[in-house]
């Protein structure tokens, strides 16, 4: 068991979901000499149950582990929602070592792509490693098979590769990025200690800006159904649903990419799958 916990994200954590907080939210008065944007500090240690040295101390990183009853005292108090509750008690652990990634796609799942010829999906684990396509998605997005398996990432190639983010890029990349990012931050609070994680956060940090500059934000949940919408260079405006469907017990996550019914992405789909049949 690991019995440390990530004090400094949670310091961060509970920073901004205080100053996000309004005193209207809970009845109370902001008055003329209030400074800060949202909850003083002894508000929340207030409606929390705990003295404020003790609130302050855990805002400051300086402070002991919280139980788990305090912690359930704090989201209420700050009103997180489900996912930032979950986070919230992941970055105070304690946390089991975290078993190895997966990478390996059930046999089930592979024939459920090649048996999904007009619809492109792909299979992605908690890291964003693209572990299995179709051809329709490699029609749609990139050719995956071009890049090493190291490479076939999807924050890598959105962030820090000239021929994914040429692929990838469009009106929603950056909506995609800020959900994967918030995703991934949810994945290392659980995965507390993960080396492969570790490693991938450096990378990108080292290769990419914008991930180095977004990477220290505090939103964490997984990833959900989002739309997505580009031009692609054969079918022209797309407009997509990203439907994301879990498969626990393996950390990966199975994206099917799904023209809205009635639309003309949905003729435009079908012109890229007569495309990509043609010998």
């Amino acid at each position: 068991m690991r019995s440390t916990m990530d004090r400094e994200g949670m310091a961060n954590a509970l920073r901004t979901w205080r100053l996000r907080v309004s005193p209207e939210e809970l009845g109370l008065e902001r008055g003329r000499r209030r400074r800060t944007p949202g909850l003083r500090r002894e508000e929340v240690a207030a409606r929390a149950g705990m003295s404020v040295d003790y609130y302050a101390r855990l805002e400051q990183g300086r402070g002991p582990r919280p139980s788990a009853e305090v912690l359930e005292a704090l989201a209420s108090a700050l009103r997180l929602s489900d996912d930032e509750r979950t986070h919230l008690h992941h970055l105070a652990g304690p946390h089991e070592r975290p078993r190895p990634i997966p990478k390996e796609v059930r046999p089930g799942i592979q024939q459920l792509l090649a048996q999904t010829p007009t619809i492109p999906v792909l299979v992605h684990d908690v890291t964003y490693d693209v572990l299995a396509w179709n051809e329709m998605a490699a029609a749609l997005l990139v050719d995956f098979a071009a890049w090493e398996p190291p490479e076939r990432n999807l924050l890598w190639l959105a962030l820090c590769d000239p021929r994914g983010r040429q692929a990838l890029g469009g009106p929603s990349s950056a909506l995609f990025v800020d959900q994967a990012l918030s995703d991934l931050r949810a994945t290392a609070a659980r995965r507390a200690g993960d080396p492969v994680i570790a490693r991938l956060v450096e990378r990108l940090s080292a290769s990419s800006e914008t991930f180095a500059r977004r990477w220290s934000g505090t939103e964490a949940a997984p990833r959900r159904t989002a739309n997505k919408s580009f031009v692609h260079p054969v079918a022209g405006p797309l407009e997509l649903l990203c439907e994301v469907l879990e498969v626990p017990e393996r950390e990966q996550r199975v994206v099917f990419y799904l023209p809205v019914p009635g639309t003309p992405t949905e003729q435009r789909l079908r012109t890229l799958t007569r495309q990509h049949e043609k010998p």
